[in-house]
């Protein structure tokens, strides 16, 4: 029963972050949604910063799963970054609650957005350079590099081509993504 109603509180607290933004939620507006007093919720949650944590630790652990879905042993190492970090970008757009932590962290500045928002990332590039090391490095596909600035670039690089790149010119395929990476990261420009 416990684990029930501590299940329900961070699920309405999900949909106020979502709806109303990190700032604007209330441990009165979660109790409300979630049909429980605000002295239940403080059973289960010191504060609004711990309760958010929480949901942020979930978001993580499923974006990171998202992206372990995507790869697969029998593709190159080329093949599943791209599909790893495509699929984490995706459902960083896909989910509400990053959709409003975006928008929060560009228009207000909420420095525990800011902090979540760095967090997040600072996630992504130590699981991108995990798979440097795993698939890229130790099976020999790519020679020796920093794992963690090369996921840093990597990162950014995916980053600015799918929303950078959207604000002044038609959006790009995923695989044309996938072509400019290898283009620009694996072969170089060199002839």
């Amino acid at each position: 029963m416990a684990i029930d109603r501590k299940q329900l509180i961070v699920k309405a607290a999900t949909k106020s972050f979502s709806l109303f933004g990190y700032k604007a939620t209330t441990m009165d507006q979660v109790a409300k949604i979630a049909n429980v007093g605000k002295g239940t919720i403080y059973t289960f949650f010191k504060n609004k910063e711990e309760l958010f944590d929480e949901i942020i630790s979930s978001l993580i652990k499923e974006m990171k799963s998202e992206a372990e879905q995507a790869i697969d042993s029998e593709r190159s190492f080329q093949e599943n970054l791209h599909r790893a970090l495509y699929r984490i970008l995706e459902y960083r757009m896909e989910h509400q609650l990053t959709i409003k932590l975006f928008q929060e962290e560009r228009d207000m500045g909420t420095p525990a957005v800011l902090e979540v928002m760095a967090r997040l990332e600072k996630e992504i590039i130590q699981y991108i350079a995990g798979k440097v090391q795993a698939l890229g490095i130790d099976r020999g596909e790519i020679k020796q590099c920093d794992p963690q600035l090369t996921a840093f670039i990597m990162l950014k690089l995916y980053i600015s081509l799918i929303f950078d790149w959207e604000k002044e010119h038609p959006p790009l395929e995923k695989q044309e993504i996938a072509e400019l990476l290898e283009q620009y990261v694996f072969k170089g420009l060199s002839k």
